[in-house]
């Protein structure tokens, strides 16, 4: 199957900004209809004549097999899906975000039934790509709270087909962020044949539901700006945060490197293996690709990488032996929770939390 691949943020986000007041709409209450039901002719009286009645009979079987024919492979409760719209009907744009300290795991699974085991699909169309979120994590449960309640209703309002994987990190070692999205991106492979790949942080969240998550003809950086940078790009070349790359995009650059350890360097990393491939990172319009930073210190055993310029400068040597192909791990668990599938390695072999 060829993957569609779309610029919306590009090239409507400006024209949904005017259709937004006559386009506005809700997620919640979306479903398909009931399939058209076929009848069968009953037999007249048995006190007709007896040719009849078995030329009735010889005239409901082949209207039977002929029925038979016509429905074979439709599903019972509802006809074929036409393809999702481009632009979802759905979308509000720009949303104020707030947090509530007193939010609880079990309100998000309330605010979201239609989520199973971390997935959705729409029923209403056939969504236009299969998005898999992969969200690296350690010691970030309230940010990873805060993250649930507001993607889910986000990607759902975009007319999605997606699932969201937890990639947690056990054990002693150094944060590994990269390498944790390796295994994600591996790891999900082997549930699903997904189109498209979000590398997200747990303390970003979207602030504008025109900001799409899907993948596009070249990689894309979706954080143009957050609060924490006033709303601008924090430095040219930047491709961290949240990115998107379709199965074939990530595959080419060999993921991403193993070797970053704590804080820094691995998105530059990536972003230099995309251009070695004669790829080019496409961004959104700044005022649809905002975020909101949730605040926190730097955590314990994610200290700043001192090694991470020393790496870059290797990056034309090393990748082709440094990413999905040598990433190595320990897998403790998959576990099916309502909102997300938890993913938790253990990487052992490398450096300790001093």
């Amino acid at each position: 199957m060829q993957l569609p691949f779309f610029t919306v943020t590009f090239f409507l986000a400006p024209l949904a900004s005017s259709l937004l007041s006559a386009q506005r709409g809700t997620h919640g209450g979306i479903g398909g209809s009931d399939g058209h039901k076929l009848t069968i002719p009953k037999l007249k009286s048995v006190g007709e004549h007896f040719g009849k009645i078995i030329s009735l009979e010889k005239e409901e079987d082949s209207q039977k097999e002929e029925k038979m024919k016509i429905t074979e492979g439709v599903p019972a409760t509802k006809p074929p899906q036409g393809p999702c719209p481009a632009l979802s009907p759905y979308l509000r744009g720009a949303s104020k975000l707030t947090f509530s300290p007193s939010l609880t795991l079990e309100e998000v699974e309330k605010e979201n039934p239609q989520v199973a085991e971390g997935r959705y699909h729409p029923a209403e169309c056939s969504a236009l790509q299969r998005v898999a979120i992969l969200i690296p994590h350690r010691n970030r449960e309230r940010h990873l709270l805060y993250l649930l309640e507001h993607l889910h209703p986000f990607l759902q309002r975009q007319q999605l087909e997606y699932g969201i994987y937890v990639i947690h990190q056990a054990g002693s070692t150094k944060f590994n962020r990269a390498k944790l999205l390796n295994v994600g991106y591996l790891e999900a492979l082997k549930e699903e044949n997904w189109d498209c790949f979000i590398f997200h942080d747990v303390d970003l969240v979207p602030e504008n539901d025109f900001n799409i998550y899907m993948c596009d003809r070249q990689p894309k950086h979706l954080v143009v700006g957050r609060n924490s940078t006033g709303y601008r790009l924090r430095y040219q070349g930047y491709f961290g945060g949240v990115t998107a790359l379709t199965r074939d995009q990530f595959s080419m650059v060999n993921g991403f490197s193993n070797n970053y350890w704590g804080w820094g360097g691995e998105d530059d990393d990536l972003r230099i293996r995309v251009e070695m491939q004669k790829m080019r990172v496409m961004r959104p319009s700044a005022d649809v690709a905002r975020y909101t930073m949730i605040f926190h210190n730097r955590d314990h055993g994610n200290e700043e990488n001192r090694e991470r310029m020393k790496l870059l400068r290797q990056v034309s040597r090393t990748w082709k032996t440094d990413g999905l192909n040598s990433c190595s791990y320990r897998l403790l668990s998959v576990e099916h929770n309502p909102l997300y599938i938890n993913i938790t390695v253990d990487f052992s072999m490398q450096p300790k939390i001093s």
